[in-house]
């Protein structure tokens, strides 16, 4: 089977093709008012018009995120217990800056007119304390098309224990062949207002996910076409409204899972992730597997799904640089996009960027871009840091190293929040760099967190589409259940943990291909608390949970409490369809031909420009070595190599840096 990862982001689109021919690879501008249209573009390059029958397709898209963050999702009702309709709104009192009086609150989802209370009222252990009237239906029914409503959230007190009421809602407005979303299928669990907005998130998003999968859908004909998911697992993209949070993070989940399956193939148990794009930089840390978290918020609202724990900053090739009210110096989060882009691509952009920074320093070659498929305009870029640097009052190499110096910065702050903040020393870890500008940034970013090893892929500007290709069918399940002291020790666990995985088991051998046998891996964790703590740890449901629990907890926290009874919330299961993978391309380690610099190019790794050998990363054989100062060139990426750094070529093709300097940064 022909499999192809496709991963659309804010500035390139990116393509993994699969076949028996090995790995194919091809990269273009994105086209953010339409991305399929840069799919088809794809797709013309590699099989012309006609795709072939046994082509899949797996995509990761930045639809779902861009209509959040955008505010551009469908018009949806929210329903509500009745005196519960202001949950959205009030939030929780915890505040992410507590002494500062000048807070922003995020864009409302909904307005408050689109929140509707209905009465009833079940007990928290699904007791029916008040029944559903029976003119709620008429009542929603009415609602709904006065107000043209595109979709419905459902939301009522305690469904995690009955559901009762929410499936009465949804068969009554069932007539009206809108999308209904219940929080008692989506996220059965308590804590009311990340449920509801979970719930609502996903009824927000599932009509603009549904109408572009279908455009896309309509293009492909027969072929067979995947999502992936936030949790790193794909799923087919039919009926993908009805779970279309789980896209939010649906590109660098796959990168994440691509840098994870590659550094395991590696034998490298422990990694941070660093895939820094045009838009973005996004970084994760993966301790023997990927972390994963239920505690994700965009754009200030909770998602209590699983997804991966991936640290987002503004950051990436294409962020803006300007000079703010105080006369500072700023980079990002703003980003130029795919159009019009930095200046230096001559698309109508009138503000620096990073990349235009890199250009001037040297760092980039204006002829050698995406492989020499695009011509970089430096001549602009001089004009227009000459004129930043006359209103900053320094000197144009000054200006353009500081705005690589304040997006390192930003990167360093991102990467040990993942790492320092959460208890790992970043100096136990290998880099993963990734993404198309990370090779310019990782050596650097490496001194500043004392990292000593850096892997670069062998397909390092398109890994994240790389993971899509070797991504798995994943489904997560959850549900309520209160347990605590020797409680834990009942038959009820086992019996309710055992009727959640078969529930599971059914739907996931609905994902198998025909004619394979099923080999679905299941994983099955615990959401556990010290009795009376506010928030709880997912670990393992394994013969020794309780002291893995401790264990856990004295390593989040550094402390245990052995004597006090635990809790448990909810449980929860992950069922994987593991499915044939061919083999990464290897190459022996081998006498290797010796390989020559085709030009050399002034580089300011500081204030005086060196003149630096460039290497074709093409012409590297796996055991082939290099010491900096000197630049390598790949199709999608460029690798800034300093003095006092070098690198081997691995039997992957992977490039193996290693840095020669002293643990201070300062020094």
């Amino acid at each position: 089977m022909l499999i192809l990862g496709v991963d659309t982001g804010g500035t390139f689109t990116d393509f993994v093709l699969q076949s028996e021919k090995g790995l194919e690879t091809f990269k273009l501008p994105s086209t953010p008012d339409d991305p399929s249209r840069a799919i088809l573009q794809g797709l013309d390059h590699f099989f012309g018009r006609h795709l072939p029958e046994d082509l899949e397709i797996i995509h990761g898209s930045t639809v779902a995120t861009n209509a959040f963050l955008e505010r551009k999702g469908a018009k949806t009702l929210l329903v509500t217990t009745h005196g519960f309709e202001d949950v959205l709104f009030i939030g929780r009192q915890n505040r992410p800056k507590l002494y500062d009086f000048n807070i922003t609150r995020p864009a409302e989802i909904i307005p408050r007119d689109l929140v509707v209370g209905v009465k009833e009222r079940m007990l928290f252990d699904g007791t029916v304390l008040r029944p559903l009237g029976k003119s709620v239906g008429k009542r929603l029914r009415s609602i709904c098309r006065k107000k043209k409503i595109e979709s419905v959230a459902v939301c009522l007190l305690h469904s995690y224990a009955n559901d009762t009421h929410e499936q009465i809602v949804k068969n009554e407005l069932s007539s009206l062949d809108i999308p209904v979303a219940l929080s008692s299928e989506i996220l059965p669990e308590f804590r009311e207002y990340e449920r509801l907005t979970t719930t609502l998130i996903n009824a927000y998003l599932g009509p603009v996910i549904s109408s572009y999968i279908k455009r896309l859908a309509d293009r492909l004909g027969s072929v067979f076409l995947h999502i992936q998911q936030s949790n790193g697992g794909i799923l087919p993209a039919v009926d993908i409204e009805k779970r279309a949070i789980y896209t939010l993070l649906s590109g660098p989940a796959g990168g994440v899972h691509g840098a994870h399956q590659l550094a395991r193939e590696m034998k490298h148990d422990r990694i941070i992730t660093f895939d820094m794009g045009g838009t973005s930089t996004d970084v994760s840390l993966c301790d023997q597997t990927p972390t994963l978290t239920r505690d994700h918020r965009i754009d200030g609202y909770p998602i209590r799904i699983e997804v991966m724990d991936i640290h987002t900053v503004g950051a990436g090739g294409g962020s803006l640089a300007h000079i703010d009210s105080g006369g500072l110096l700023k980079v990002g989060p703003e980003s130029a996009g795919a159009r019009p882009g930095p200046i230096c691509y001559g698309g109508g952009g009138q503000e620096l960027t990073v990349t235009d920074a890199n250009l001037f320093l040297g760092r980039l070659l204006p002829d050698r871009f995406m492989g020499g498929t695009m011509v970089l305009h430096k001549e602009k870029v001089i004009a227009a840091m000459s004129e930043l640097a006359k209103r900053l009052g320094l000197e144009p190499v000054a200006a353009a190293l500081g705005i690589i110096r304040i997006v390192n910065a930003s990167m360093a702050k991102a990467m040990r929040g993942v790492s320092l903040e959460r208890g790992y020393d970043p100096k136990e870890f290998s880099l993963f760099a990734f993404g198309g500008a990370s090779g310019l940034h990782c050596c650097e970013l490496a001194r500043e967190l004392a990292v000593h090893k850096i892997i670069i892929p062998a397909r390092a500007g398109i890994l994240s589409a790389q993971g899509m290709v070797f991504a798995d069918p994943t489904l997560d399940y959850l549900q309520a259940l209160f347990l605590r002291g020797k409680e834990l020790h009942s038959p009820v666990l086992a019996d309710t943990m055992g009727a959640l995985v078969n529930k599971g088991r059914a739907e996931a051998k609905a994902l198998c291909t025909s004619g394979h046998a099923a080999d679905i891996h299941v994983f099955r964790f615990l959401n556990l608390r010290y009795q009376g703590q506010s928030y709880e740890l997912s670990i393992p449901y394994e013969k020794n949970f309780i002291e893995l629990f401790h264990q856990v907890h004295a390593h989040n926290f550094g402390y245990r409490l052995e004597d006090t009874p635990l809790e448990l919330v909810s449980i929860q299961c992950t069922l994987k369809v593991k499915r044939e993978k061919q083999p990464l391309p290897r190459q022996k380690k081998t006498a290797h031909r010796k390989f020559k610099p085709f030009s050399e190019q002034p580089v300011y790794f500081d204030r005086i420009a060196v003149k630096a050998p460039v290497f074709y990363r093409a012409d590297m054989d796996a055991g082939s070595t290099l010491a900096g100062p000197a630049l390598v060139v790949d199709n999608y990426t460029t690798i800034l190599l300093p003095a006092s750094f070098s690198l081997e070529v691995d039997e992957l093709h992977n490039l193996i840096i290693q840095g020669n300097y002293r643990e201070n940064p300062g020094s």
